[in-house]
């Protein structure tokens, strides 16, 4: 009970995301479905007045009526449900974009520590994989939607054709007339119809289970053949690999074992499924045909129906069988899709804790910030290990600092912590004086410029992806660009600013080096004009020249704005004027080029020599 209960409750919250989804889809349903299902017995009843006036010799002029009245209500329902399917097609393809714009809000809401975590990734691959694997949880909810409302009006409509046939007046003109009119008759053949409509439920239930158990087997099938589609064969970026390593046999083995040991068992299971449960189902609805045209047709012999009565009530009951039969498979089919469901809410409820604070950070001139990290210690969630600890920082306005390190050391963490995309598990930073938590987030996050170390562009015009916005200050995107050294290579676009990043939306757009990007994206973070430039190896991608050219210029470029540089290059650490060294987690020195370089037993000192020596012969 208590499970019954539960699989309600979710089905419920199911059609309530719909609703919140795309509002009116479901009332579209409603109405839809009415109709879908009214369509058929117009037919059954018109066809049964029809040839009874035929049977009965009545004037050709009613005949004509009746087909005319036939043929105009048919085209008027069907007019009215095509109307409603266009209607409720339009708003299922805006309940599905809506509802993958949904879960990417709910991500960006959540703690990025969260987003980022692997049971995060996980929970939302498995949501991917059942809508891949069956159209499963709430994406495919809408449908399942439709055909069970759609199931219940038709047994509604057969209903109410039928039930005359079962209360016909008793007649005792001879022994079979007393028979075939009793109550109890009735009452036998009503329980025949509900035994063989239980036994096909039953068939079809069963059918839908396994049919889901062996769906569920292709889920992994379809992570990996997905995973080659996506990432090498429909992905021109990989086509070098493809062709130096000759990757193409390989993937097309591993392709075609997927599809012969997987798809080819699970195709043998759905058979075997199939074919089992529609000899049972098979052998149910011959018995109901059986017991359905004996009952009609002795009572058309009886003359206690007329001949049209066959067409009608033949007719309705198969309709009810179907009906029924569908409605008890689609309440099957969603209570096996509610696990899929779990999964979604499961992942809308993940926690959004960040702490979005109320004060109001105080314009202050540039000079005037200062950052400062006390006692901060950090834990990844679900790990026991610090990848920081107890660190002690101050940031102080209008100065440069590279903070180096190996990999692992906690660079790019402590980077994170700073533009307050994790919160310390331990200690508290600051901004002049006052815990950031306290500081209202987005006047906080705007206090950074950033370019990460896999920063992204998008598939927009070069403009919005330096404005980040549909509003942009031509002037200063082009100044933004001089100074990270894009300018030339902007003047050479078909369509300068307006150009296209890429070729997904755009014919016209242009395809860019991983250097290129680099320097759009650090004008990104110029454009957005904030008082600390973040940058993380900000010249990986660049040419010799044109790095020299970024750190010839680097105190024009950035102006008297705050610098936090990371980079594994330490000859280009040497024009800021205080270096952090950091190790497994620890801030270990601090101080000028010159002041570590000094300490020959340090780290920086280590890491110098270990890179200077390339150069040195």
């Amino acid at each position: 009970m208590k499970k019954a209960s539960n699989n309600i409750s979710i089905f419920y919250q199911g059609l309530a995301e719909i609703h919140k989804i795309r509002s009116g889809l479901l009332s579209l349903i409603i109405a839809g479905s009415v109709f879908n299902a009214l369509s058929p017995f117009i037919n059954i009843y018109m066809s049964g007045l029809i040839i009874n006036g035929i049977a009965n010799k009545q004037p050709f002029e009613h005949l004509l009526f009746l087909v005319l009245l036939t043929v105009s209500i048919n085209l008027i329902i069907g007019m009215i449900a095509s109307v409603f399917r266009h209607l409720i097609a339009i708003h299922k393809q805006e309940f599905n974009a809506r509802y993958q714009m949904q879960q990417s809000s709910k991500i960006s809401r959540m703690d990025y520590v969260v987003a980022e975590s692997p049971e995060t990734y996980r929970l939302r691959q498995k949501i991917i994989d059942h809508a891949n694997a069956n159209n499963a949880g709430i994406i495919g909810l809408p449908s399942s939607i439709q055909n069970l409302i759609e199931a219940f009006f038709t047994i509604l409509f057969s209903i109410s054709l039928t039930v005359s046939l079962f209360f016909t007046p008793v007649s005792t003109e001879n022994w079979l007339n007393t028979i075939i009119t009793s109550p109890l008759t009735s009452i036998f053949v009503l329980l025949m119809i509900c035994i063989s409509v239980i036994v096909s439920m039953h068939a079809n239930a069963v059918m839908t289970k396994k049919l889901y158990v062996i769906l569920g087997e292709a889920t992994q099938f379809n992570k990996i053949y997905n995973y080659y589609i996506e990432n090498y064969l429909c992905n021109y970026n990989q086509g070098k690999d493809i062709r130096i390593y000759n990757q193409k046999d390989l993937i097309k083995s591993e392709c075609s074992g997927l599809l012969d040991t997987v798809m080819n068992r699970m195709i043998k299971k759905l058979t075997r499924n199939q074919i089992n449960s529609s000899v049972t189902a098979t052998i149910a609805a011959n018995f109901l045909d059986c017991i359905i045209y004996l009952y009609i047709g002795i009572k058309a012999l009886l003359g206690l129906i007329h001949v049209g009565g066959i067409i009608q009530y033949i007719g309705s009951i198969t309709q009810f069988s179907a009906g029924f039969t569908k409605f008890l498979t689609q309440l099957a089919l969603i209570k096996a899709n509610n696990e899929a469901l779990k999964l979604y809410f499961e992942f809308m409820h993940l926690p959004e804790t960040i702490e979005k604070g109320t004060q109001t950070i105080k314009t202050h001139n540039h000079d005037e910030f200062e950052i400062e990290f006390i006692n901060v210690s950090f834990q990844y969630p679900g790990t026991d290990t610090y990848a920081l600890k107890n660190i002690n920082l101050k940031l102080k306005s209008g100065k440069r600092f590279a903070v180096v390190g190996m990999n692992g050391s906690g660079k790019t963490t402590l980077i994170k912590l700073l533009c307050r995309l994790y919160e310390p598990t331990a200690g508290k930073i600051t901004l002049n004086g006052i815990d950031i938590q306290e500081y209202k987030l987005d006047e906080y996050i705007a206090l950074f410029g950033v370019v990460f170390q896999d920063f992204k562009l998008f598939s927009f015009s070069l403009a919005q992806n330096i404005a980040a916005n549909n509003e942009i200050d031509q002037n200063f995107a082009e100044l933004c660009l001089e100074r990270s050294g894009f300018s030339e290579r902007m003047h050479t676009m078909p369509q300068r600013l307006d150009t296209s990043i890429h070729k997904d939306f755009d014919e016209d757009g242009i395809e860019i080096s991983g250097g290129e990007a680099q320097k759009i994206a650090l004008a990104r973070a110029l454009y957005k004009n904030a008082p600390f430039i973040v940058l993380d190896e900000p010249t990986a991608a660049l040419d010799p020249i044109a790095e020299y050219e970024i750190f010839n210029h680097f105190n024009q470029i950035i102006e008297n704005k705050t610098a936090v540089y990371i980079s594994h290059r330490l000859s280009s650490c040497r024009f800021c004027s205080d270096i952090i060294v950091l190790h497994d987690g620890e801030l270990i020195q601090y101080g000028s080029h010159d002041t570590l370089l000094a300490d020959t037993n340090g780290k920086y000192f280590e890491l110098w020599h270990a890179q200077a020596q390339y150069y040195c012969d």
